[in-house]
Protein backbone atom coordinates (compact mmCIF):
# COMPACT_ATOMS: atom_id res chain seq x y z
CA UNK A 1 0.00 0.00 0.00
CA UNK A 2 1.60 3.46 -1.32
CA UNK A 3 1.70 6.06 1.62
CA UNK A 4 -0.65 8.56 0.20
CA UNK A 5 -3.17 5.65 -0.09
CA UNK A 6 -2.63 4.81 3.81
CA UNK A 7 -3.25 8.61 4.49
CA UNK A 8 -5.97 8.74 2.78
CA UNK A 9 -7.63 5.39 4.64
CA UNK A 10 -6.77 6.91 8.04
CA UNK A 11 -8.34 10.16 7.51
CA UNK A 12 -11.28 8.34 5.55
CA UNK A 13 -11.70 5.98 8.69
CA UNK A 14 -11.83 8.82 11.19
CA UNK A 15 -13.97 10.58 9.28
CA UNK A 16 -16.57 7.53 8.73
CA UNK A 17 -16.70 6.35 11.97
CA UNK A 18 -15.06 8.88 14.61
CA UNK A 19 -14.38 7.49 17.94
CA UNK A 20 -14.78 10.59 19.95
CA UNK A 21 -17.72 12.99 17.65
CA UNK A 22 -20.39 12.64 20.40
CA UNK A 23 -21.95 14.48 23.53
CA UNK A 24 -19.88 14.26 26.62
CA UNK A 25 -21.44 14.28 29.98
CA UNK A 26 -19.15 15.48 32.78
CA UNK A 27 -17.18 17.94 30.13
CA UNK A 28 -15.61 20.69 32.58
CA UNK A 29 -14.98 22.96 29.52
CA UNK A 30 -16.39 23.44 26.06
CA UNK A 31 -15.78 25.88 23.36
CA UNK A 32 -16.94 26.13 19.59
CA UNK A 33 -14.55 26.63 17.02
CA UNK A 34 -15.82 28.01 13.59
CA UNK A 35 -14.19 28.11 10.16
CA UNK A 36 -16.07 31.01 7.95
CA UNK A 37 -13.94 30.25 5.28
CA UNK A 38 -15.73 26.85 4.39
CA UNK A 39 -18.35 26.40 7.25
CA UNK A 40 -16.57 23.83 9.29
CA UNK A 41 -18.07 23.99 12.94
CA UNK A 42 -17.64 22.25 15.97
CA UNK A 43 -18.06 22.48 19.65
CA UNK A 44 -15.21 20.71 21.32
CA UNK A 45 -15.49 19.90 25.01
CA UNK A 46 -12.70 18.31 27.50
CA UNK A 47 -13.08 17.02 30.53
CA UNK A 48 -10.06 17.86 32.69
CA UNK A 49 -9.12 16.79 36.49
CA UNK A 50 -5.59 18.65 38.31
CA UNK A 51 -4.56 19.38 34.91
CA UNK A 52 -4.65 16.32 32.44
CA UNK A 53 -7.79 15.65 30.30
CA UNK A 54 -9.44 12.86 31.30
CA UNK A 55 -11.98 12.43 27.99
CA UNK A 56 -12.99 14.68 25.34
CA UNK A 57 -15.50 14.95 22.50
CA UNK A 58 -16.65 16.94 19.95
CA UNK A 59 -19.68 17.49 17.90
CA UNK A 60 -20.82 19.69 14.86
CA UNK A 61 -20.39 19.69 10.95
CA UNK A 62 -17.89 20.23 8.61
CA UNK A 63 -15.75 18.82 5.44
CA UNK A 64 -13.57 15.38 6.30
CA UNK A 65 -10.65 16.83 7.33
CA UNK A 66 -11.95 19.26 10.00
CA UNK A 67 -13.79 16.27 11.69
CA UNK A 68 -11.35 13.80 11.07
CA UNK A 69 -8.76 16.16 12.36
CA UNK A 70 -10.43 16.46 15.58
CA UNK A 71 -11.20 13.01 16.06
CA UNK A 72 -7.22 12.31 15.48
CA UNK A 73 -6.52 15.19 17.94
CA UNK A 74 -8.55 13.99 20.98
CA UNK A 75 -7.07 10.50 20.55
CA UNK A 76 -4.00 12.06 20.99
CA UNK A 77 -4.98 14.68 24.03
CA UNK A 78 -7.02 12.10 25.95
CA UNK A 79 -5.00 10.91 29.11
CA UNK A 80 -2.31 13.57 28.74
CA UNK A 81 -1.64 16.74 30.68
CA UNK A 82 -2.81 19.60 29.32
CA UNK A 83 0.90 21.11 28.80
CA UNK A 84 1.90 18.07 26.50
CA UNK A 85 -1.53 18.67 24.79
CA UNK A 86 -0.41 21.97 23.79
CA UNK A 87 2.98 20.72 23.28
CA UNK A 88 1.39 18.15 20.76
CA UNK A 89 -0.50 21.56 19.01
CA UNK A 90 2.35 23.29 18.36
CA UNK A 91 4.21 20.50 16.39
CA UNK A 92 0.75 19.72 14.21
CA UNK A 93 1.06 23.54 13.43
CA UNK A 94 4.95 23.38 12.93
CA UNK A 95 3.81 20.50 10.78
CA UNK A 96 1.67 22.13 8.72
CA UNK A 97 3.90 25.18 8.34
CA UNK A 98 6.69 22.45 7.67
CA UNK A 99 9.24 23.92 10.26
CA UNK A 100 9.41 20.85 12.53
CA UNK A 101 11.22 17.47 12.47
CA UNK A 102 10.52 14.37 11.45
CA UNK A 103 10.99 13.00 14.68
CA UNK A 104 8.15 15.41 16.17
CA UNK A 105 5.83 14.62 13.42
CA UNK A 106 6.21 11.12 14.39
CA UNK A 107 4.59 11.98 17.87
CA UNK A 108 1.79 13.21 16.09
CA UNK A 109 1.10 9.64 15.17
CA UNK A 110 -2.06 9.01 12.88
CA UNK A 111 -2.48 13.18 12.78
CA UNK A 112 0.91 12.79 10.93
CA UNK A 113 -1.41 11.87 7.84
CA UNK A 114 -2.44 15.52 7.69
CA UNK A 115 0.99 16.71 6.87
CA UNK A 116 0.37 17.18 2.76
CA UNK A 117 -2.06 19.56 4.06
CA UNK A 118 0.66 22.22 3.87
CA UNK A 119 0.49 21.71 -0.24
CA UNK A 120 -3.37 22.52 0.10
CA UNK A 121 -3.42 26.10 1.39
CA UNK A 122 -7.42 26.04 1.02
CA UNK A 123 -7.67 23.63 3.37
CA UNK A 124 -5.32 24.23 6.31
CA UNK A 125 -7.65 26.00 8.32
CA UNK A 126 -9.82 22.93 7.87
CA UNK A 127 -7.19 20.38 9.46
CA UNK A 128 -6.29 23.15 12.64
CA UNK A 129 -9.83 24.08 13.49
CA UNK A 130 -10.17 21.43 16.09
CA UNK A 131 -6.34 22.12 17.69
CA UNK A 132 -7.20 26.15 17.42
CA UNK A 133 -10.38 25.81 19.63
CA UNK A 134 -8.41 23.36 22.31
CA UNK A 135 -5.08 25.67 22.26
CA UNK A 136 -7.32 28.34 22.86
CA UNK A 137 -9.64 26.55 25.30
CA UNK A 138 -7.00 25.77 27.72
CA UNK A 139 -5.07 28.95 27.03
CA UNK A 140 -8.62 30.71 28.05
CA UNK A 141 -8.84 28.57 31.27
CA UNK A 142 -4.83 29.53 32.00
CA UNK A 143 -5.92 33.41 31.49
CA UNK A 144 -9.18 33.02 33.72
CA UNK A 145 -7.00 31.61 36.70
CA UNK A 146 -4.14 34.19 36.44
CA UNK A 147 -6.40 36.66 36.07
CA UNK A 148 -8.43 35.87 39.46
CA UNK A 149 -5.04 35.72 40.86
CA UNK A 150 -3.60 39.38 41.74
CA UNK A 151 -0.79 40.46 40.10
CA UNK A 152 2.56 40.46 42.65
CA UNK A 153 3.31 44.29 41.99
CA UNK A 154 -0.48 44.97 42.80
CA UNK A 155 -1.73 45.30 46.50
CA UNK A 156 -4.54 43.08 47.75
CA UNK A 157 -7.15 45.12 49.92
Amino acid sequence: MELKELYREILNEHNINPAHKTELSGANHSLQGVNPSCGDNITLKLKVEDGKIMDGAFTGSGCAISQASCDMMLDLIIGKPESEALRLCEIFMGMIQGTVTEEQIEELDEASALRQIQHMPARVKCAELGWRTMREMLGLKKSEASASQPHPECPTI
